[in-house]
Formats: structure tokens, sequence, C-alpha cells
């Protein structure tokens, strides 16, 4: 079953989600010049996680290079700069790539509980296309972000607003969380996580 508001709230007071935003943002206070942000914060049936602004990282063209995600190269990317004006903080995906980021907010998942990561339709408008991720029962940590810029122009990519809603799927009781398996990408921090075998 599909979780709403009063669960994320609910479960969010036990520490699934923090830091937490009980409403849905979508305008700053416009008294000290902060106007409209991508969406964050809980919603009907969901929550707009928010990009961190501590990395984020591109994936650069190496002539003659294949990549391998058994033996990945972190050499094949380049950390992005934060730029900063009137509009917010950004980084710059370029068009035709690929690039890596992080949550800000730090997650804690039930152990009866999946998380579905999908992207906002905001970006989705632009050519920006965020993977779905799962989070599994009992999965912690900050979730790395992967988004492909299918679009011909560079995009900006707003830090601290909304990137990417989470869904909350309920099952019965797993016999095995991903925490009992000490899976690989367990306890992320708050920086990009490179993939791992």
């Amino acid at each position: 079953m599909l979780k709403n508001d009063r669960w994320i709230k609910e479960q969010a007071g036990a520490g699934m989600l923090e830091p937490f935003q009980q409403e849905l943002v979508r305008h700053l206070d416009p008294s000290n010049g902060t106007g409209p942000v991508l969406s964050f914060g809980c919603s009907s049936y969901g929550y707009d996680l928010r990009l961190s602004a501590k990395e984020f990282m591109i994936f650069r063209h190496v002539p003659g290079t294949v990549m391998n995600p058994k033996r990945f190269n972190p050499a094949n990317l380049d950390t992005a700069p934060l730029h900063e004006d009137g509009d917010g903080a950004y980084f710059i995906l370029p068009a035709h790539s690929y690039g890596l980021g992080v949550a800000l907010e730090h997650m804690r998942v039930p152990p009866n509980i999946t998380v579905i990561c999908l992207g906002k339709s905001t970006y989705a408008r632009l050519g920006i296309i965020v993977n779905t991720t799962p989070a599994e029962a009992s999965w912690e940590g900050h979730l790395t972000l992967e988004f492909s810029n299918s679009s011909g122009a560079d995009c900006r990519i707003y830090a601290n607003e909304g990137i990417c809603q989470l869904l909350f799927f309920e099952g019965d009781p797993c016999d095995t969380t991903y925490q009992d398996r000490a899976g690989k990408y367990q306890h992320q921090p708050e920086r990009v996580t490179l993939a791992r075998v």
C-alpha cells in the first residue's frame, strides 16, 4: 500500500527523514527577497526530497574509455562548481551528459517499507531524467541521485530545493532487510557514493 502524508509525518517524527519539512514549500519568504523554489517537503502521498549543495559530479567524455561497473574509475568524474544568483544556488548539468548528486535529507527506511525515488515533472519538462532509485527495507543514509540531461541545452540543477519525489510502499514483513544483509550502499554520507561491486 502507498503511504499517505499522515503516515509520513508520523514516521518522520520517529527519525525517518531528517531534516523534515512538514508542508510542501513552493515559495520562501518574499519579505527577505527569496521567491519561488522547486517544491520540497511532504505532499499527499510522498515527500519531495532536496538536492544537497555539498557535491555534484559530472561524467566527462574520455575518448576510448569504456566504463566498467565492476572497476569504476572515479577519474571519469569532474566535480561541478556550485553557482549562485538571485534564483538560488545551482549546479550546471551540460547538454547530453550525466551527473551524480546527493540528497540533503538523511533517511532511515522502516523494515516493512520500500521507497521509490521518481523525478519531478518540472525537471522532466526540461529533459532532465532522475533515474528511478529504490531504497529497500531498513536502508539508511543520504541517497545518491543520478541525473541524465537528454536535452540539447545545459540545465541548472538547483541545490537545497526539490529534486525528486519519494513514494513509500508498505509490504508484508520480509525475512532479510537491507541492513540484515549489510548492503553495500548502507550508511551513505552526504557525499556522492560511487558504484560498488
